[in-house]
């Protein structure tokens, strides 16, 4: 009984003893092992100390607060794109986009591809036009969007409308016979008016006198690939007047008068054709027919002074006394096409391999690996349109007797 006491007495005093010894090592003065960083084991590690002065306090963007960072907003930085990265001369040269204030969003994101792609290096303007006024939200998101300055123009109701000298009821029965036969855009009036508009008025409007050069931009499109020179002082520098990236065949239910109306432009007016032109390009059988061969307008790059001359302004008021803008459902791509391959020679128009392009239904991806990824193209390069049958391109490669990229053939 003795000796069980005294066990339990000694398991006690052990007890009493761990329970002292540990109350002794968690208040004592001992450091807590540091981080080479500074920080403690542990927790989180401290920041380096500035090897000089620290820059000076950056103010808050517009619009951001305390309140922000309580909900978990992360604030936007204010301003807008960044300025020109590449020094040197600017040609007097636009952008022109025809477009009504319901195409904003579509027309917002082709401007931020052109931009990242290209204009944030450059800074050229934009030239808006519309049949209507434009709105404060479209003037407001574009010219926040633009690197460079932006206008907005008024087409002027003459040239949105019908001519005086088109009859009315026979316009209207030909838009009815094509929306029978199920015709693209066969009855539609404002899609008649757009496409005589850029086939003759939209370089003659007043926002547009004052440039040399002009590139046109549709809505929704996409740019696939950086652009790390300027192209319009690439077709100045190269005596360039036209260019494109795609090119195909017409509808031939939209034309069927085209080329009689070209032929009777050709025989009144023989100083216009040009020495050297491309004839080739647009027949094969030395202009007696038309192949239907046409670049595709909705992008091109060209010179405003060629639209303005006396060729390109016989031309187009030839072909739009005759009617087919209205009696028919004449494009303006081939309208454009055929007067650069006639009143230009073939060495003033160019083909943008580089410049890779998508506009529904069909895409430009530049031929050729190397191209690609040096220009940080995200491209399929098996979309691309140029080598197929219903494209035009391997055409004018033949009668340029240019050889086509290498790789070609795994994209026909």
């Amino acid at each position: 009984m003795a000796s069980g006491s005294t066990r339990y007495i000694r398991y006690i005093l052990f007890a009493c003893f761990g329970l002292s010894a540990l109350y002794f090592l968690t208040t004592s003065s001992i450091p807590t092992p540091q981080l080479p960083n500074g920080g403690n084991w542990g927790s989180t590690p401290a920041a380096k100390p500035p090897a000089s002065d620290p820059p000076a306090s950056i103010p808050p963007p517009t619009g951001s607060s305390a309140t922000d960072a309580q909900i978990g907003q992360t604030p936007n930085t204010a301003g807008g794109l960044p300025p020109a990265t590449v020094p040197g001369e600017r040609m007097n040269a636009t952008f022109v986009t025809l477009a009504r204030n319901s195409d904003i969003w579509e027309i917002a994101k082709s401007i931020r591809q052109v931009e990242d792609r290209f204009n944030r290096k450059f800074n050229y303007d934009w030239v808006f036009l519309n049949d209507k006024p434009f709105d404060d939200e479209f003037k407001n998101l574009t010219s926040s969007l633009v690197s460079g300055k932006t206008h907005y123009g008024l087409i002027p109701k003459e040239h949105w409308s019908f001519p005086d000298f088109i009859d009315q009821e026979k316009a209207k029965a030909v838009r009815e016979d094509m929306a029978e036969r199920k015709i693209i855009y066969g009855d539609s009036i404002s899609y008649r008016h757009m496409c005589r508009y850029e086939s003759g008025f939209f370089f003659r409007h007043p926002l547009m006198n004052q440039f040399e050069w002009y590139w046109r931009v549709e809505p929704s499109i996409e740019m696939y690939c950086d652009i790390n020179y300027d192209t319009f002082k690439f077709m100045r520098d190269n005596n360039k007047k036209y260019s494109f990236v795609l090119s195909l065949y017409e509808y031939v239910e939209t034309i069927p008068t085209l080329w009689d109306s070209v032929k009777n432009f050709t025989k009144k007016y023989p100083e216009h054709i040009a020495q050297g032109n491309s004839m080739g390009f647009l027949s094969d059988d030395d202009g007696k027919t038309y192949n239907h061969c046409h670049f595709w307008s909705n992008f091109e790059i060209g010179n405003l002074n060629w639209l303005r001359s006396k060729a390109y302004i016989d031309y187009f008021e030839s072909l739009d006394h005759d009617g087919g803008f209205f009696y028919e459902r004449w494009g303006d791509a081939p309208v454009h096409s055929i007067a650069a391959a006639l009143t230009l020679k073939k060495d003033e128009i160019h083909f943008f391999n580089d410049i890779a392009y998508y506009h529904v239904p069909f895409t430009h991806c530049p031929t050729g690996e190397k191209t690609r990824l040096d220009l940080k193209c995200h491209c399929n390069p098996k979309d691309n349109f140029d080598w197929k049958g219903y494209s035009c391109t391997t055409r004018y490669f033949e009668i340029n007797g240019m050889t086509k990229p290498e790789g070609y053939e795994k994209e026909q």
